[in-house]
């Protein structure tokens, strides 16, 4: 059993033949110690607007339930948790022969508490449930299960988190808001998704953009969550599809073979067409999703749809292009029923009515291209 005093924490580990970098260790603390070792990083926002922490929000009925199992007569609790520890802990191999099997190494692990008003030295990756459940079990001595890695970097845990999480059902706009912040090599599947969410990222925090102020991330604080209208999954699968497409306006800027992005010719495309889509539309921009239709999913993203269409054959830096942008939009803005009415061209379905599925994003996406082309072709 780990022994501690007011300095420090004992234990026997197991450091596992791994990174160089960042050592992995094998251990049990109990629950008390659990207390005064791990804190959880919660994602939030700094004031000049970083990102902070990296953990989802509490399931507290989950939570409950894990706590009640933990006061029963003889629980079982071999799911540990994951922390991060700092460069400060001490690992001491032990002497003896049998100490190194080739795959780990058995040592004596000293981890330092911190003096009174101090911040916990360790840090919760995963199993944030579990560390809560565990604060309220009657047993302070249950001992419990640990991996832990050591690393100062909050991009590294990020990074850790977001592995650990990628087969469980992690909250997508988590996901997508924590991508921009790991600066790690991560798969090709999540680097993929990583540009939309850095781009989403600073069309939330940049002046110029239409979007300042008024997409809601995981982040963002409850003061200001009335003004965040937009989703940023919503959003973030939007330009994902620009980018992805061979057909979409952003795809001849991302290079598929080398991965270099052109992300200042993106930006401009992006801050281009979206201004002139609030230009065009000002009675429906900004408001909630309930009053309005474009700031909902459906509407983000049949409206990127659109901006393939609209922005293509726009020249790129063209002084004129909002002009031109607003000129495009303008032609289909008497058939587009965003806060009020019917859409006429959709069986007369409600504005209302529209919701954030694969069939209404299809059939209204279809429509805005038919009704951008038509005008088009008539205009000549």
């Amino acid at each position: 059993m780990s022994a501690n005093n007011r300095n420090q924490i004992r234990c026997h580990a197991l450091r596992l033949k791994q990174s160089e970098n960042f050592p992995v260790y094998l251990f049990a603390l109990t629950a008390a110690q659990i207390d005064l070792v791990a804190d959880v990083a919660r994602i939030s926002r700094t004031d000049q607007g970083s990102l902070a922490g990296y953990q989802r929000s509490i399931a507290k009925g989950h939570v409950k339930d894990i706590a009640a199992y933990l006061n029963s007569e003889d629980p079982l609790f071999p799911n540990g948790l994951i922390l991060a520890l700092p460069s400060s802990i001490k690992f001491e191999k032990r002497r003896g022969p049998g100490n190194d099997d080739g795959a780990s190494i058995a040592g004596d692990l000293t981890i330092p508490l911190p003096a009174p008003g101090e911040p916990r030295p360790g840090w919760l990756v995963d199993g944030q449930q579990r560390w809560m459940a565990l604060a309220e079990t009657a047993n302070r001595d249950f001992p419990v299960p640990v991996a832990a890695f050591v690393a100062d970097s909050i991009e590294v845990q990020r990074d850790q988190f977001i592995r650990v999480n990628s087969v469980k059902p992690l909250d997508r706009a988590l996901v997508t808001e924590l991508l921009p912040e790991v600066t790690l090599p991560i798969s090709p599947r999540l680097s993929a998704k990583k540009i939309p969410s850095t781009l989403v990222d600073l069309l939330n925090s940049r002046e110029e953009s239409p979007f300042r102020g008024i997409i809601r991330r995981p982040s963002t604080a409850t003061a200001d969550r009335k003004a965040a209208v937009v989703q940023d999954t919503s959003l973030v699968k939007a330009l994902e599809e620009s980018l992805s497409t061979a057909s979409g306006t952003l795809f001849p800027y991302r290079n598929m073979t080398t991965g270099d992005v052109d992300i200042e010719s993106i930006w401009w495309t992006i801050v281009t067409y979206w201004s002139a889509v609030k230009k065009v539309f000002p009675e429906a921009w900004g408001l909630p999703p309930t009053q309005s239709r474009l700031m909902h999913g459906v509407g983000i993203r049949a409206m990127g749809r659109l901006m393939d269409r609209v922005m293509s054959p726009i020249a790129l830096n063209d002084e004129h292009a909002q002009d031109q942008a607003v000129a495009s939009l303008m032609q289909i803005a008497p058939h587009c029923r965003w806060t009020s009415g019917e859409w006429e061209d959709l069986n007369d379905l409600p504005w209302n009515s529209l919701e954030n599925t694969s069939r209404h994003i299809r059939n209204l996406s279809n429509l805005l291209v038919r009704l951008h082309v038509s005008t088009r072709t008539s205009s000549k």
